[in-house]
């Protein structure tokens, strides 16, 4: 099944701790239905000294979402996502608010 969220989409949090702040999708992980989205969800891991790393440090980085809790943003605003099929045999996402294609999923097979 398609995701709603694709890799530099916008994306808007819609529940949980982060609910209202808007990133970029780093990453979708397609097996847990989890995405990255940048700057949101920070967690700090301190890392252990290594011969590389003699010190050790802090490092601060993004912890994954779940997929349902995150909406793209068209004009300012989430919106829910409904898929098309196109008469060529793309596949395209489109906004539910303002009908904006998303971008296309699958090109043409032929």
């Amino acid at each position: 099944m398609a995701a709603h969220v694709r890799k530099g989409d916008q994306v808007m949090i819609t529940s949980g701790d982060h609910k209202g702040k808007v990133g970029e999708v780093m990453r979708v992980i397609p097996k847990s239905d989890k995405v990255l989205v940048k700057g949101i969800n920070l967690r700090t891991k301190h890392v252990k000294p290594t011969r590389v790393n003699p010190k050790g440090s802090v490092i601060t980085k993004e912890a994954p979402l779940h997929m349902s809790n995150v909406s793209p943003v068209v004009d300012g605003r989430a919106t829910r996502v409904r898929f098309e099929t196109r008469d060529d045999g793309s596949k395209v996402r489109i906004a539910v608010r303002g009908g904006k294609v998303l971008g296309t999923l699958r090109e043409a097979r032929g």
